[in-house]
């Protein structure tokens, strides 16, 4: 699988599961750094260059730039840290977590509020095509690549203290 490396160092990193990371990334770019989306979002895991920013600064991270965003390993990491806030504002939810990585997060929260999403909520709930196809499909893809790699991309363990 390309990307191993960061993905499973990214997983490991944010307790993350890292088929879902590749997943993501076989959606959103199939799998091209370079790759950039006519509203904007760049790279791997197709990150919007504010949302990105604010990770990184939530991260600490001093070698941050929009340039960097194209280079795997800190597009995947970005966007790894990402999908664990998505993941914790939504108690683990990966049909919220994933509308939300799509659709927007206060988009996500406003549906999740006015119970258009509930949590445990099927995908046909989210009303917007475009995200409720992103997430079919990344759900798709996490069910065929846990079949293929389920042993080599194991759910990470979290480091202590990490």
């Amino acid at each position: 699988m390309k990307y191993e490396e960061h993905i499973l160092a990214s997983a490991r990193e944010f307790d993350v599961d890292p088929v879902l990371i590749a997943a993501v990334i076989r959606v959103e770019s199939n799998y091209r750094p370079d790759v950039v989306s006519p509203k904007g979002a760049v790279g791997l895991m197709q990150l919007v260059p504010d949302t990105a920013k604010q990770v990184a600064a939530l991260l600490r991270m001093e070698d941050y730039s929009l340039e960097a965003l194209s280079e795997p390993g800190i597009n995947i990491r970005l966007g790894s840290a990402y999908m664990r806030l998505l993941l914790t504002e939504f108690g683990e939810d990966r049909v919220m977590a994933l509308a939300a990585y799509n659709g927007g997060l206060g988009r996500a929260r406003e549906w999740w509020r006015q119970g258009i999403l509930k949590p445990g909520g099927s995908v046909s709930q989210i009303p917007f095509p475009e995200t409720r196809n992103f997430v079919e499909r990344v759900l798709k893809i996490t069910g065929t690549y846990q079949a293929l790699y389920g042993d080599r991309l194991k759910a990470p363990v979290r480091a202590p203290g990490g």
